[in-house]
């Protein structure tokens, strides 16, 4: 999408990317039908099911089992994936930076007045005028933030080998993305402004209250309206594979009948997969990467690992955690623009707050907020990714296939950072993180004699 998109804006959409589903299924830890065993045969010494715990396997040593999958990884592959990762801590640091400018550029050039001037012109009726200026607005945006975003979406993607569209097929897809921003947007500005105008000094307090039913709304509908637009959806073909997975969704209380496989590879190489949706929009959705560059036990740990967030109910809780956020965004949202205009809105010819040429400036202390509280947002879908690691690990009891994915999304992701690098630029557990996890799990389970 638009990195130069107001921060509102993309916190719904990082919302919707990042929410696996949303269910009401409580937890439990499944044996599913397997299709394939990727770990080593248990020796008979490591404890059998006799009643009385047996003690830790000696000849499997975690951290040792850890370093030998990470060394799979040649370091050429490693430091291409670490450089890309890396140059990610920058690139946050321009996004707000170029961001910012172009915001400052609207309000000091008298842009958005003029703006706001023509859709008054223009419509006579102030919610039409509300939508007209924004039209406006993220049009502009999007133009001047464009060399940003072609570098970081095109060119960037494409020298380090994660992207495959041309040009052509990209901007259709930057097009598109445009226009559900457009028409999304529009409608949240257009209550926002309600808002502002009709309840006074506690506008913030209700603003966010509609910001975040807004973002439940984006996130009910993404996958079934809203994902369709940019991939071609169909029923997964392969027999043994879909019954694997439907087998696991009703282990795991989703009540889904069938899989989905939808073309990411026209757009990228990484793998992903999701189970979404509620109230009978439910489904399972793996992307064709995935299927074509993974072992089934890798499959059933991804899926493992999506089901996870669905019944645990990840999405409702994110939806709770990030209200807390956005919340504090709109109360600083509140102080920022009353500090700001007292100086300078006379200056760049804004009203008060319920003028929309405000909303570059309204653009602006949002993004210096979503900033400042960038691993704290980490932090939370971090902890969500991780419990769902673990959820998955029960369900799918492929310890050794979720590892090997997780190379996988080493592509992208460095493996092995430092503590305090994981805490303020990961929002997903690093490589070593989840594959310590993973060998954890097979350790226990070894000594359980499960394995």
């Amino acid at each position: 999408m638009f990195h130069s998109m107001p921060t509102g804006l993309l916190i719904a959409i990082s919302l919707l990317l990042f929410a696996g589903g949303a269910g009401s299924q409580p937890l439990r830890v499944t044996t599913p039908v397997k299709l394939e065993q990727t770990s080593p045969a248990v020796p008979p010494e490591a404890g059998a099911h006799t009643g009385v715990v047996a003690p830790a396997a000696p000849e499997f040593d975690v951290k040792a089992a850890v370093d030998t999958y990470l060394a799979k990884v040649p370091p050429d592959k490693r430091a291409k994936s670490d450089a890309y990762f890396e140059g990610g801590y920058w690139l946050t640091l321009w996004d707000f930076l170029y961001g910012a400018a172009i915001m400052l550029l609207l309000l000091a050039t008298g842009a958005s007045v003029r703006m706001r001037d023509f859709a008054e012109r223009i419509a006579p009726w102030k919610p039409a005028q509300t939508a007209l200026y924004f039209v406006q607005f993220l049009v502009a945006v999007s133009a001047l933030g464009f060399p940003l975003t072609y570098y970081e979406g095109f060119v960037r993607e494409h020298k380090y080998g994660l992207a495959t569209q041309t040009f052509g097929p990209w901007m259709r897809d930057q097009v598109v993305g445009l226009t559900v921003a457009l028409v999304l947007g529009s409608l949240l500005v257009m209550a926002l402004f309600g808002v502002v105008r009709r309840v006074g000094k506690s506008w913030w307090v209700w603003g966010a209250g509609v910001t975040t039913v807004f973002f439940a709304f984006a996130i009910l509908i993404g996958p079934v309206y809203i994902a369709p637009l940019f991939n071609t959806y169909k029923k997964l073909a392969d027999p043994k594979i879909k019954e694997t997975i439907l087998s696991m969704a009703r282990a795991n209380g989703i009540p889904v009948t069938e899989v989905y496989e939808m073309d990411a590879s026209r757009q990228t190489t990484r793998v992903s997969a999701n189970v979404s949706g509620f109230l009978g929009t439910e489904r399972i959705t793996l992307n064709d990467n995935l299927l074509r560059r993974c072992s089934p036990a890798e499959i059933q740990a991804v899926m493992g690992h999506e089901m996870g967030h669905y019944v645990l109910n990840h999405a409702y809780k994110g939806l709770v955690f990030f209200g807390v956020i956005i919340l504090g965004g709109f109360a600083f949202l509140n102080w920022g623009e009353n500090w700001s205009l007292a100086r300078w809105g006379q200056r760049w010819g804004i009203h008060g707050m319920t003028d929309v040429a405000v909303i570059p400036l309204v653009a602006l202390i949002f993004s210096i907020f979503g900033f400042v509280t960038t691993p704290i947002t980490n932090t939370i879908i971090r902890t969500l990714e991780y419990e769902a690691d673990l959820y998955g690990l029960n369900a799918s009891q492929q310890p050794d296939g979720e590892a090997e994915v997780d190379l996988k999304l080493g592509e992208y992701r460095k493996l092995d950072p430092g503590p305090i690098e994981e805490f303020l630029f990961f929002d997903h557990p690093s490589g070593r993180t989840r594959i310590t996890a993973a060998m954890r799990w097979k350790k226990e389970h070894l000594r359980t004699g499960e394995r």
